[in-house]
């Protein structure tokens, strides 16, 4: 976790999401990070411990940052299925519109250790216990079979936005990744009804 915030901080963060699309997590070293982030070797050593802890601090982030504007959309929504939809729509578009940011978290933060996923893990659970929200609010309201198990939901709804993500960041061929959000949302809203 780091050690301080403020603006260089994120200077630091902004150019190792930069460096770890370029690079990737391995190849990458403080140096380039510093580089890129136009501070010397030293400076990123008084706001972080070490890379694991900037991919850490990366992520908690972003997450954090993903999380609290996915929330506040959602509370202009009128009804469960919007809510879905809504998940769908800002994942596909935050991602979308941030390709470095998508080749760090689909690409290099799979290829990671056991120190850096318990780190990562507490702040996608917070996105976790959000779309289980929705599963929950959908059942309540009787849009949803009764009989779904809110956690295997979840898995099935994250695993779809996340594959359909994926495939965009390995694809040669470009295209835009927000056209997939309403054959995507057919399809997890026909599941869950």
């Amino acid at each position: 976790m780091a050690k301080r915030s403020g603006e260089k901080n994120q200077v630091i963060l902004d150019a190792a999401v930069k460096t770890f699309a370029r690079s990737g997590y391995h190849r990458t070293r403080i140096s380039d990070i510093a580089g890129q982030a136009g501070v010397a070797d030293g400076t990123v050593y008084i706001y972080f411990n070490n890379k694991e802890d900037i991919l850490i601090s990366l992520f908690q982030n972003l997450m954090t940052r993903f999380v609290k504007e996915l929330r506040s959309e959602l509370a202009h929504c009128r009804n469960t299925n919007e809510k879905l939809e809504t998940i769908i729509d800002y994942h596909l578009r935050t991602l979308g519109s941030k390709p470095e940011q998508a080749r760090v978290t689909q690409i290099e933060l799979r290829q990671i250790d056991q120190n850096i996923n318990e780190g990562i893990s507490k702040p996608l659970m917070s996105y976790f216990q959000l779309i289980e929200e929705v599963i929950e609010e959908g059942k309540k309201q009787a849009l949803y079979r009764q009989e779904i198990d809110t956690r295997t939901a979840r898995k099935v709804i994250f695993g779809a936005i996340d594959e359909v993500v994926t495939c965009w960041v390995m694809s040669t061929k470009p295209y835009q990744l927000s056209n997939l959000k309403n054959p995507l949302f057919e399809l997890l809203v026909k599941g869950l009804q």
